[in-house]
């Protein structure tokens, strides 16, 4: 069985994270705790629209740092089908502790789980409208993350089924257009990065033209991105590379640029490995979530 959790570090920053986000939302006094005090209570947790469920360790990290605890009826990644239930709300948690615990937890929770389980629904989208047609190479996010949630935000992605990317900039050489500009040419940039990154990490370039992604290929390049190509164009320059270069070097295509769920099926295409998209990530929907205490 899958447990993305396993994924996160047992005492990772992740986790400190969580305590910075609890300390900006009550940076002094709580007065709203004061109103309810200390009673025992317990409330349940709702999920008022359709989706994919993702978020739960940092949830559940929010819950434990404010002494609550808390009982899911859902694991995640399932699929919460809010709209079969009475008035839309889906039951999906029990949290028990004192009231205004369950109130200080409260809004952080639900915005991770709205922002994580909106960006895993997304992905699960774009992952099943390039299965519909055939497409069975990768679907990724790019580092075009929002400061501070990159960690929430790629986990996300790996909870709807997308591959996240290079995580941060040691994790792999991505040479764009100003690299290559400071550098004087594409092959001087890969020859430089190839002299400190070694054989264990890859490099990819990013292309706007055959061309340019010629060269990539011939100065040893791991991964050729094929950038803002339109669709007929892409397909072209794509089947030409993989002909041209079948039998004498190895490498990876990549297609970014102005990808979203609307306009995948236009550009996918056996010949490209990888097609990577921000729209997973940056300016996508939430689901939405709400906890009432039991009365």
């Amino acid at each position: 069985m899958t447990h993305y959790e396993d994924l996160l570090p047992a005492n990772g920053q992740w986790k400190q994270n969580v305590t910075n986000w609890l300390q900006e939302d009550v940076p002094s006094f709580d007065y709203g705790g004061f109103v309810v005090g200390s009673d025992q209570k317990t409330a349940t947790l709702f999920c008022k629209q359709d989706g994919y469920l993702s978020g739960i360790p940092f949830a559940s990290e929010v819950f434990k740092q404010c002494e609550l605890d808390v009982e899911w009826y859902f694991r995640e990644g399932d699929h919460l089908l809010s709209s079969k239930v009475p008035q839309g709300r889906l039951p999906i948690a029990k949290i028990t502790g004192k009231a205004k615990d369950i109130l200080l937890a409260e809004r952080t929770a639900l915005n991770v789980l709205s922002r994580s389980s909106g960006i895993a629904t997304y992905s699960r989208q774009l992952m099943e409208a390039a299965k519909s047609v055939g497409y069975r190479g990768t679907i990724a996010g790019t580092r075009k993350t929002t400061p501070g949630l990159r960690l929430l935000e790629k986990y996300s992605m790996l909870v709807g089924g997308c591959d996240p990317h290079r995580y941060d900039l040691s994790s792999m050489v991505m040479l764009k257009d100003n690299h290559i500009w400071s550098t004087g040419s594409i092959t001087n940039a890969v020859y430089a990065a190839r002299n400190v990154c070694g054989f264990a990490i890859k490099i990819e370039v990013e292309c706007q033209s055959e061309q340019e992604a010629d060269e990539a290929i011939a100065a040893g390049a791991d991964v050729i991105m094929l950038d803002n190509f339109g669709s007929e164009g892409l397909k072209a320059c794509a089947s030409n590379l993989k002909t041209k270069w079948r039998g004498q070097r190895e490498f990876l295509l990549e297609c970014s640029g102005g990808l979203k769920l609307n306009n995948l099926k236009d550009y996918l295409c056996a010949d490209i490995d990888i097609y990577s998209t921000s729209s997973i990530h940056q300016g996508t929907g939430v689901i939405d979530f709400s906890l009432k205490i039991d009365h």
